[in-house]
């Protein structure tokens, strides 16, 4: 494994084990309620000081790491296979069904992507689900605009022209010798593409678009303490510091491992 590559993987890991496993680490009940205790600041048995009604807020930060890091991961990985598969098969395949799906997802991408899903969402209403609904309708034509343009080149190689002579099928040729060749480039765009989908979940609950109360989800959480920036600013800034803190990391790792993959960077 790449020395440099694995702290930004510990780093990673660190994360996801925390949002897995983020209902044994909770030191108090996220959502257990104290009015008498409303917008306490910081101290040692609310170390990040409790929110408007009572809830303890360190908690609810990590309880919001499952909410928000694994919806951003489930949706990275559905738009991410799908999207490469349609990609890959118009690729390789190419004709009419090549030209229908392409123009489609010229569609899409005439469209900003937060404007979009902004729009979708309000179509669909309020809830986690409709939010990353609304990013996968478009989420999936970067994907597969990339996974096509690797296929175009990759079926003219010789090793392709080997598969066809040994009589290898399609389907054969496209899962055995398409898809993982192209593994790389669309591995290293989903880790560079995991901040921002953190951000637009957060964002899309920041608007009242998202994960609706009391789930803790740390877009919500900022849009609940954005009115009391000034008198109690803990309540925002945990889990603002949460979304740059894990944004910040995916973010690296994307970086460590485009390095990785990338032929001109190697020996």
């Amino acid at each position: 494994m790449n020395k440099k590559l694995l702290p930004n993987l510990i780093l990673a890991g660190g994360l996801i084990f925390v949002a897995v496993f983020a209902e044994f680490l909770t030191p108090l009940d996220p959502y257990a309620q104290d009015l008498e205790g409303a917008l306490t600041p910081p101290n040692s048995v609310n170390l990040l000081g409790t929110d408007r009604y009572g809830r303890d807020v360190l908690s609810r930060v990590i309880i919001g790491s499952q909410t928000t890091l694994c919806a951003a991961l489930l949706l990275l990985l559905t738009i991410s296979i799908f999207g490469s598969l349609i990609g890959a098969i118009c690729g390789y395949k190419g004709g009419k069904l090549d030209t229908f799906l392409m123009r489609v997802s010229d569609i899409f991408l005439a469209f900003p992507q937060m404007v979009f899903a902004v729009a979708v969402a309000g179509i669909l209403g309020g809830g986690l689900f409709n939010a990353a609904a609304a990013l996968a309708i478009i989420g999936w034509t970067k994907y597969a605009r990339i996974s096509r343009s690797l296929a175009l080149t990759i079926r003219t190689l010789p090793y392709i022209d080997a598969a066809k002579m040994a009589g290898t099928s399609s389907a054969g040729i496209l899962f055995f010798h398409v898809l993982p060749n192209i593994a790389g480039p669309v591995l290293v765009t989903a880790a560079l593409d995991i901040g921002t989908i953190i951000m637009e979940l957060a964002g899309l609950s920041f608007l009242g678009l998202g994960a609706m109360p009391p789930t803790a989800e740390w877009g919500a959480m900022m849009n609940n303490g954005r009115s009391m920036l000034q008198t109690a600013p803990w309540v925002i800034l945990a889990p603002g510091f949460a979304i740059f803190i894990t944004v910040a990391i995916f973010n690296l790792l994307g970086d460590k491992l485009r390095d990785v993959f990338d032929s001109r960077n190697k020996d």
